[in-house]
């Protein structure tokens, strides 16, 4: 019904906040990533939403980001989580901390969120795997971090995964080793092999 609420941000409490637009007050539930990134009352904000019918309320969920939204919309989809729920998995960890917990089934990172068993957990896991690609994970969080200096790194972290995977390893494992290593300008496929061959003699 709404895709997205942009107005002035009215009123901000430790759940929700309200967004006047064209006159009229929008309560907005969210998570608390997203309130501590948002803009001091008054402030213009634009706010992805999505709609929850129940018998006795329609509730507006809204995010910062299209990505946020989605995500949230797959949390919706497992069988046993609702609004509350998916709400609190995003609020402990970001989008791409969860595709990469999906991915490295990283079971106690998911139930670090309130009201979250390790069932739960694992469920999500089980449900969101094949919906969460490894290679858009990966993008993903090139893209968040931005930069040039993170554009020039992107053939040179794929090629480092792809090498990995080759040594044996399974994808996620490659994936979280590299997750952890920053790339300075002259990184290249080898130096971040070597770095995440360290990194993964840690672990």
């Amino acid at each position: 019904m709404y895709a997205y609420i942009r107005g002035t941000l009215a009123e901000l409490t430790e759940e929700a906040v309200v967004v006047e637009a064209g006159g009229v007050g929008y309560q907005i539930y969210t998570t608390g990533q997203t309130l501590d990134c948002l803009p001091p009352v008054g402030g213009e904000v634009k706010l992805y939403t999505y709609l929850n019918v129940r018998e006795d309320a329609m509730v507006l969920y809204g995010f910062l980001t299209r990505d946020d939204l989605r995500v949230f919309q797959q949390l919706l989809g497992v069988n046993g989580i609702g609004p509350k729920g998916a709400l609190a998995i995003l609020s402990v960890m970001t989008t791409d901390d969860l595709r990469f917990a999906v991915l490295g089934e990283d079971v106690k990172a998911i139930a670090k969120a309130p009201g979250i068993g390790s069932k739960t957990a694992q469920r999500v896991i089980l449900e969101l795997k094949d919906k969460v690609s490894l290679e858009d994970a990966f993008e993903q969080k090139l893209a968040h971090a931005g930069g040039e200096q993170e554009e020039r790194a992107r053939g040179a972290k794929k090629e480092a995964m792809e090498a990995l995977v080759a040594l044996g390893y399974s994808s996620s494992e490659a994936l979280r080793a590299l997750e952890g290593i920053s790339a300075d300008e002259d990184a290249d496929a080898e130096s971040m092999l070597k770095a995440a061959l360290k990194h993964m003699a840690f672990l």
